[in-house]
């Protein structure tokens, strides 16, 4: 082998090595940039775009992918200290040409976070209205998919604002008053009994935490290693004090059941989508909300947690698209008659 082919091979192996070597040091020293720049790449692949709009002083942060065509624009809502990007597994299934946008909710992620904004569910409803309009959504009926809290303010919200909304995919909301308590619920109700500072299970502080926040919120049992373990932590443990903050408003007396005491108002059709193992929020919900409004359509999941949208993405994704279909195809034989 003569030394320039040497000087060629060490050159091809350094240059391969060296992106190697900084991965392994991001993944050991810097997890939580990893998952960021991990996100960042997932959008990209999926082709969704992150946008702001300003409403005066109150900034929304959102991606979005598609354009309005023929089907309903689709808003998604995450959960509790989610973000826009909690929705990219669901996306990923979704045709391209529908248009679809994901928000950060009100002070989570890169929305607008204030101390004196309202972060009851009541509070998060206008925010997400406001945030409609500031975009004009509403120029025509939109169908509106919210996740645990998230279900919680789209289910107000379609209760609130009829003529807004195209239809409703609710996905193991809160806001019900559930016949069964969960390990979430015994969970919560040991740590008011006791002396020590609430210490709140879906607000973990260590890696130990987070497994088992994962653990209550998913019936599949992932393999996470602990670096990642680690940065998912240290991605939410700046914002814990605001986590806090909005579980005592959204878990409060004016805000816990509030799907509840506004769903008899819900006049656009309704999807409900809940895992049968759900351990924090409890799936007789699902028949809770039956009972008030006959005509929703319920899809229980076997063998599927809380974390629907993580768990099960592709069967959520056919569920949502389904659902859609089956409305305007309902919707189009009614204008018939009537012409």
């Amino acid at each position: 082998m003569t030394m320039d082919m040497v000087n060629l091979f060490a050159i091809s192996v350094g240059t391969l090595a060296i992106p190697l070597l900084a991965f392994m040091v991001s993944f050991l020293l810097w997890p939580s940039t990893l998952i960021k720049v991990y996100y960042w790449y997932w959008r990209r692949t999926l082709g969704m775009q992150v946008r702001h709009a300003d409403c005066g002083a109150y900034r929304f942060c959102y991606s979005y992918r598609g354009k309005p065509g023929l089907r309903p624009s689709i808003l998604m809502l995450h959960g509790f200290s989610g973000h826009k990007d909690a929705w990219l597994s669901v996306v990923k299934f979704l045709p391209k040409h529908l248009h679809i946008l994901c928000v950060d909710m009100p002070g989570h992620e890169g929305t607008t976070r204030s101390s004196a904004d309202d972060y009851s569910i009541q509070g998060q409803v206008q925010r997400v209205h406001q945030f409609v309009e500031c975009i004009k959504l509403n120029k025509k009926p939109f169908h509106i998919v919210g996740t645990s809290m998230g279900g919680n303010v789209a289910g107000v919200y379609a209760a609130t604002y009829p003529s807004d909304i195209f239809g409703v995919t609710l996905i193991c909301p809160s806001g019900i008053k559930h016949t069964s308590e969960t390990k979430f619920d015994n969970q919560l109700q040991d740590l008011l009994n006791s002396q020590h500072t609430l210490s709140i299970p879906l607000i973990p502080n260590t890696a130990e935490e987070m497994e088992e926040m994962l653990r209550l919120c998913s019936h599949v049992r992932f393999k996470v290693p602990q670096q990642v373990l680690q940065g998912l932590v240290d991605v939410r443990i700046p914002h814990n004090d605001f986590y806090q903050e909005v579980f005592m408003k959204i878990w409060g007396e004016s805000s816990r059941f509030a799907l509840h005491e506004h769903m008899h108002q819900i006049t656009s059709p309704l999807q409900v989508i809940w895992g049968k193992q759900d351990q924090v929020v409890d799936v007789s919900g699902a028949r809770v909300i039956a009972e008030v409004l006959s005509g929703c359509r319920l899809d229980l999941l076997d063998h599927c947690g809380h974390s629907v949208v993580m768990e099960r993405p592709r069967k959520t994704a056919k569920l949502i698209l389904d659902f859609i279909i089956s409305q305007q195809s309902t919707q189009n034989a009614s204008n018939k008659k009537q012409c």
